[in-house]
């Protein structure tokens, strides 16, 4: 979206008096990204190859933080600042793990840099700020609606995920801003739940800032944390109320060339039984690093069978970011 196009209501914008910090320079802090990516990029045609968002300056020689998926496989990166610079920007990293990617602008910013909140804020009844680029308009008061596990389709989990509400509706790469001027989290999804009387309610998902620091220097130096990779199948599943079922699979993943087939219940792994998402990936990455070979335990037409996987990294069906 332009940011003409669009902007929160203003009895949902923050308010500048309800803060002891300087709320519109902190919010200079985040700027526009926009990524170009190949359509030959394995995940062109999941995300699309044209990807816009925000990122959270954290260092005053211009490194961003926005989520991963925005700057995948980028080839060209813009960044648009609050008064309407567009800088040239390159993808540094994607930590698969915690979801955050990392981008150097490789043009002055001169923007402030926000820091990084280090301790376990923030907590469930608190307000924020979720704000994506282009100042108060676009920045929404909101409450930490919970803090807990949250495990994605696409072999992805987070113990301690952040969630906000009302929703943003531009929450990619947003930064959660807390009472103390800190930067708390990064925004990646938006999710609907139903509250107490059956209604729908928009909720984000917000990656916690304080999971950048432990693994920044690796990201810098090497790309990606400095450990073996996980273990990864190119499985996207899904929960019902009998378990977990494959729902898709990534084209000549581990998962595909092994002849799963969508609609294969997952039964356990590795031996491990599994009922939940959470734990069908708890149980993948116990059975060691990527390359390992994993035992799926499955139902196909209510038959029994089993199946063996050998795992990859994920990062070698993915294009590397193109030095400058």
């Amino acid at each position: 979206m332009a940011s003409s196009e669009w902007e929160i209501p203003p009895e949902l914008q923050p308010d500048p008096t309800d803060h002891d910090f300087d709320l519109d320079e902190v919010m200079r802090s985040v700027v526009g990204v926009k990524a170009m990516v190949p359509a030959d990029a394995f995940t062109a045609q999941s995300l699309g190859t044209e990807r816009l968002g925000s990122g959270v300056v954290i260092r005053p020689d211009g490194l961003i933080a926005t989520i991963g998926y925005i700057v995948t496989e980028a080839e060209t990166i813009w960044l648009t600042t609050h008064d309407g610079r567009a800088i040239p920007g390159h993808a540094l990293a994607y930590d698969f793990e915690t979801g955050f990617g990392l981008i150097q602008a490789l043009g002055k910013l001169n923007l402030p840099a926000l820091p990084i909140e280090s301790g376990d804020a923030p907590r469930p009844g608190d307000t924020a700020v979720l704000a994506s680029a282009g100042g108060r308009k676009h920045a929404l008061r909101c409450t930490i609606a919970a803090r807990q596990e949250f495990a994605g389709y696409w072999e992805y989990m987070l113990e301690d995920a952040i969630f906000t509400a009302p929703a943003h509706p531009s929450w990619g790469g947003a930064g959660l801003i807390g009472g103390s001027g800190k930067l708390m989290g990064i925004g990646s999804l938006v999710m609907q739940q139903q509250d107490g009387k059956g209604r729908r309610v928009d909720l984000n998902m917000v990656v916690p800032a304080s999971l950048l620091p432990p693994v920044l220097e690796d990201l810098l130096a090497f790309g990606r944390p400095n450990r073996p990779a996980r273990p990864w199948l190119g499985l996207y599943a899904a929960e019902d109320e009998e378990g977990v079922v494959v729902s898709s699979m990534a084209r000549n993943g581990p998962a595909q060339k092994a002849g799963l087939h969508e609609g294969d219940r997952l039964v356990s792994v590795g031996g491990t039984r599994v009922s939940d998402l959470a734990g069908l990936w708890r149980a993948l990455w116990a059975c060691g690093h990527a390359g390992t070979k994993v035992a799926l335990g499955i139902t196909r037409e209510a038959a029994p069978r089993e199946l063996l996987l050998t795992s990859i990294d994920r990062r070698s069906f993915l294009k590397a970011p193109r030095l400058h």
